[in-house]
């Protein structure tokens, strides 16, 4: 086993949070769910519509069964709404490529909509306990500061981040889909980005950054979240109308929503171009 296998195992079996995509009873199709909200969304945001869509609609069966109009209302808040339709679609071709059971295989995985490397992994990983490599921004910088030295990792994968990831995956796959949520859980918890908790780390002892004095990012600039004012909060606004109402509701109470004309028309056309809501005689619905 590497050096940094049981620190982390040790470490991850007396801190990790008990959240209910990961215990014994969750279904493959919770796994999936909550890793396409999870994208770009803290888990406390997710945490009560995960539970919500699950008791609405246990199986991809039920979610297949609905307008797609009912995924984007419940999806409520959390943001980057394209990704509800994704999960419907995904809903619908599990129930007509794979009798409604969640693949396990990775491959199969891969040709659901809205899934691609990393979900098809950690889907594989955590719901089917498969090996494979699961690269996400938390394990990304777990390894560029314990194993390259580096405080943040590049903008996106390299071949030499996934076979440098690859070298230190465990054997064993029960193990080595512990080892890829026990990294998760590091980075999420302790090696943060903005202040990285190395006192409380179990492998700081082993980490290459703290050894090398931990030399600041020299790599391309990295990208912010920017929000007030952008498309996106233009685009959430107009949908917030559209979630919160039982029924169509008229063009006057969009223009209400924001300021900006322009803005808001080029947004209102983005929103019918992703098939996020659908206009009707002047009349606009999810």
């Amino acid at each position: 086993m590497h050096a940094l296998h049981q620190p982390v195992l040790d470490w991850y079996a007396d801190h990790a949070r008990d959240l209910p995509w990961r215990r014994p009873e969750a279904s493959p199709w919770s796994v999936l769910v909550s890793e396409l909200m999870l994208q770009q969304t803290p888990v406390a945001r997710v945490l009560p519509v995960h539970a919500a869509w699950l008791e609405r609609w246990p199986t991809p069966a039920d979610l297949a069964r609905e307008p797609t109009g009912e995924a984007v209302r419940a999806w409520g808040r959390l943001g980057y709404p394209r990704r509800a339709l994704r999960l419907h679609a995904a809903a619908a071709a599990i129930v007509d490529r794979f009798d409604g059971e969640v693949p396990a295989s990775y491959d199969d995985l891969l040709t659901l909509p809205g899934v691609g490397d990393y979900t098809a992994a950690a889907v594989a990983s955590f719901a089917y306990g498969e090996r494979h490599v699961v690269l996400d921004t938390n394990v990304r910088r777990v390894f560029a500061r314990t194993l390259s030295g580096a405080e943040f990792p590049g903008p996106s994968v390299t071949r030499a981040e996934r076979d440098l990831a690859t070298s230190v995956l465990p054997e064993d796959p029960a193990t080595a889909a512990t080892w890829a949520v026990a990294v998760m859980e590091l980075g999420a918890l302790v090696c943060t980005a903005a202040t990285p908790r190395c006192s409380d780390c179990p492998v700081a002892h082993l980490c290459a950054w703290r050894a090398a004095g931990s030399p600041a990012y020299a790599g391309p600039p990295r990208r912010g979240q920017a929000w007030s004012g952008t498309d996106r909060q233009c685009r959430g606004r107009l949908l917030a109308v559209l979630r919160d109402s039982q029924g169509p509701v008229r063009r006057s109470r969009l223009d209400s929503a924001w300021p900006d004309a322009g803005q808001r028309d080029r947004c209102l056309q983005s929103l019918l171009d992703d098939g996020l809501i659908a206009e009707d005689h002047g009349s606009y619905r999810l």
